[in-house]
């Protein structure tokens, strides 16, 4: 095994709302996170070296909670060894499972990159792994909607610090922004389809909520606002 394979994998969660790609380190993962059309036999995301270096990359996916069930789609290849300036292309294939047609499914899509060093005679190098953890989405074939034009659908609950959004859509919600009379909420995730989430809101603040979400490209949405 080379020793440059021999690295310290330190993971680095990455929850990048910005439109442009993940950058980890040099290497960059073209996307924040993935759709997969339940129409289509599979997903696809560049992943490139800008570095002069070469990096090995390491993929795979995971369920929801990241549990030890496996999550029903295979990334390929799974392990490759990225040159410096090359580009190559992840390939998501869904390999069954019974997902629900009504509504949106979230996974994660984990992308490690290890670095290769130039070892040195009588010198002690440290080499760190980098993950990448973007949510790959799975949109089944049958919506035809997006998030956005179907988030005013959205309802919102406040008891003291505890701001509850109930989702009655099919979709995944990505907030990229929530506020409570002005004041944003710290900490804000998602909320799964036809599910309720809840939020830590500051003490003593309460008035209309205002939301903002984040696209599928990983953009942000219009400002959307509901009295509670």
């Amino acid at each position: 095994m080379n020793t440059w394979f021999k690295a310290l994998c330190l993971p680095l969660l990455l929850s990048g709302t910005l439109a442009q790609a993940a950058d980890v380190g040099g290497v960059t993962v073209g996307g924040t996170r993935l759709i997969y059309n339940g129409e289509k036999k599979e997903a696809s995301l560049n992943v490139t070296n800008s570095d002069t270096n070469p990096y090995l990359i390491q993929s795979w996916t995971e369920t929801q909670n990241g549990g030890a069930e496996k999550a029903p789609f295979i990334v390929t290849p799974p392990l490759f060894r990225l040159e410096g300036n090359q580009q190559n292309l992840l390939r998501i294939v869904r390999t069954g499972g019974s997902l629900p047609e009504d509504r949106e499914s979230l996974y994660w899509l984990n992308i490690k990159s290890i670095p290769a060093g130039s070892k040195k005679e009588g010198t002690n190098t440290l080499q760190i792994a980098v993950k990448t953890r973007i949510k790959l989405l799975y949109r089944p074939k049958g919506l035809k909607d997006t998030p956005e034009s179907v988030t005013n659908k959205l309802t919102w609950s406040q008891s003291g610090t505890r701001l509850t959004v109930n989702n009655p859509t099919p979709f995944v919600m990505n907030f990229q922004q929530v506020k409570v009379g002005g004041r944003e909420i710290k900490d804000i995730t998602y909320v799964l389809p036809m599910s309720q989430a809840t939020f830590n809101a500051p003490a003593n603040v309460s008035g209309p909520v205002s939301w903002k979400l984040i696209s599928d490209y990983g953009g942000t949405g219009a400002e959307h606002t509901t009295g509670h």
